[in-house]
């Protein structure tokens, strides 16, 4: 499963994320996205890059993904201590129940490795994109090195 950062980052700019985004395109791995993550990075290329909307739905729409269903209202809350910023609970926790082998996140109140994910880590295995390239597609450090800085067009949100 990605987050919406994943997600986000993957549709417009060709780097880790993107990677990861191709991996699963090519069916290397299902996919696992939630209505959630997808109206996020909607709700975000719509407002803040808007020429970039047919990329994203032409994207959604050649990828076969499970849709994992987003978590209750009731779930998430009681489940707040999971993860550090509120906002990402209706991520873990949809992650946690989809039983997804991997979350992968750019986001760092999810990747880090101190205390405040101690309990999210015990349930869910989150990596960062690269890392995810590196420890599961079996990347190189070469082969991240080529991607780190790689650009196709200077994408500037819309005034």
């Amino acid at each position: 499963m990605v987050d919406a950062n994943v997600l986000f980052a993957g549709i417009l700019w060709p780097r880790w994320p993107y990677e990861v985004l191709q991996h699963g395109l090519r069916g290397d791995f299902k996919l696992v996205l939630t209505p959630f993550v997808i109206e996020q990075v909607r709700r975000t290329v719509s407002t803040r890059f808007t020429s970039e909307l047919t990329q994203f739905e032409a994207f959604l729409s050649q990828l076969d993904f499970e849709e994992a269903p987003d978590p209750s209202d009731a779930d998430v809350e009681q489940h707040l201590g999971l993860v550090r910023d509120p906002t990402d609970g209706p991520v873990a926790w949809a992650a946690i129940n989809a039983r997804v082998d991997y979350l992968v996140s750019e986001d760092k109140d999810l990747t880090s490795s101190d205390e405040t994910t101690a309990k999210l880590r015990e349930r869910l295995k989150v990596l960062l994109s690269g890392t995810f390239l590196r420890q599961v597609m079996g990347w190189t450090s070469a082969d991240l090195e080529q991607v780190r800085g790689r650009t196709w067009q200077a994408l500037e949100p819309d005034a």
